[in-house]
């Protein structure tokens, strides 16, 4: 009797642990199908000039690409910032200056997925911002800091081209969200 309850108790402890273990990696894998699906999306985009849906239900849509090549970043940017953009990749802030045209151009990522690499940048790190259009912007990083995700000045416009990267902060916090963000500022270099 003993030995068929240890099994049983195996056993659930074992489908738990592979439970767990699905569910942690449920979101670094959905991002990154998402972003082979995303590039298929862009590349259509680009070759018909028209905004390209990576799935029919999506409710955003490819506008920009960012590289960083020093790090091997390749990044499929997306119309809005919302959560469920945010899902599958960084997405541009709406209001703020579009990809390949002047001014503030803000996006937005998470921190444990598309925008991970923010911790690693350094000043003078380039950033490369193609446009639908096919221009690519270069950036260089001139600095990088810590905000309250209230402080809503780094959506302010520019009269220069400018790119912006924010992700939640602390870049190792157990709980999602909270008040803080890293925040990139980057000029045309």
């Amino acid at each position: 009797m003993k030995r068929h309850i240890r099994r049983i108790c195996t056993i659930a402890s074992l489908a738990l642990a592979i439970y767990f273990a699905v569910s942690a990696a449920w979101i670094p894998v959905k991002a990154e199908v998402a972003q082979v699906l995303l590039l298929q999306a862009w590349k259509r985009s680009r070759m018909s000039g028209a905004a390209a849906k990576p799935w029919p239900w999506a409710d955003t849509w490819p506008i920009a690409r960012l590289r960083v090549p020093r790090y091997g970043i390749d990044e499929i940017v997306l119309a809005g910032a919302s959560g469920s953009s945010l899902a599958f990749g960084p997405g541009h802030v709406d209001g703020t200056a579009r990809p390949g045209q002047c001014g503030n151009c803000v996006l937005s990522g998470h921190r444990d997925t598309h925008f991970g690499f923010l911790a690693a940048l350094q000043l003078g790190d380039v950033l490369e911002l193609e446009a639908a259009d096919g221009r690519v912007q270069r950036f260089a990083v001139r600095s990088t800091y810590i905000l309250r995700r209230s402080d809503l000045f780094v959506l302010d416009d520019d009269s220069e081209p400018v790119l912006t990267l924010t992700t939640c902060y602390p870049f190792d916090a157990v709980v999602p969200g909270g008040p803080l963000r890293f925040v990139v500022r980057a000029e045309a270099s």
